[in-house]
């Protein structure tokens, strides 16, 4: 039975175990999950946060990362400005970025109870800034973040809450937990 933890990354850490070849020491994932033989399931970019999937199993980490499987990936999105239908209507339809069309269920919701994020988004108090619960089957470089740009929202936050059926509920920020 091959072994899966669920991990919620924090803001600011590295998806990887080790970073020796920066010239400044960043946070990796050796600093939280002391587990041997698992190894990341997917990326999760350092200004992200949520749920990162570790697996000691490389066809199950394949299965996970790999596109071609289409495993859904739903992030709870805070952007800028106020999202509208027409706007929300442009992903769901598909936005054209540099490297192809994407497409994503989207809807807007009602700011999530969530931790903290350290640092604090920034804040402009003349913008107003909405929550979106955004689901792709992709997974591409950036692709929220680049998707909701081009619907003039850029992404404030960013938090992977799911993947399939494994999701971040119940764990703080640097935690993990055997699924």
């Amino acid at each position: 039975m091959p072994r899966v933890i669920l991990f919620n990354k924090p803001y600011d850490v590295l998806s990887q175990f080790t970073d020796v070849n920066s010239p400044t020491p960043r946070a990796t994932l050796s600093q939280f999950v002391d587990v041997p033989g698992v190894y990341p399931a997917g990326r999760l970019d350092r200004d992200s946060e949520g749920l990162l999937l570790l697996t000691d199993d490389g066809r199950l980490q394949a299965r996970i990362a790999d596109p071609k499987f289409k495993l859904a990936k739903t992030y709870l999105v805070q952007v800028e400005g106020d999202a509208g239908e027409d706007a929300l209507d442009r992903l769901r339809g598909g936005v054209l970025l540099k490297d192809g069309p994407a497409r994503a269920e989207v809807e807007r919701i009602a700011a999530p109870d969530l931790w903290p994020r350290v640092p604090p988004i920034r804040v402009r108090a003349s913008i107003p800034d909405c929550w979106l619960k955004i689901t792709i089957r992709e997974g591409r470089n950036r692709q929220v973040r680049r998707m909701t740009a081009a619907i003039d929202h850029p992404t404030l936050r960013l938090v992977r809450w799911s993947i399939g059926d494994w999701t971040l509920a119940g764990l703080a920020p640097g935690t993990w937990r055997d699924a």
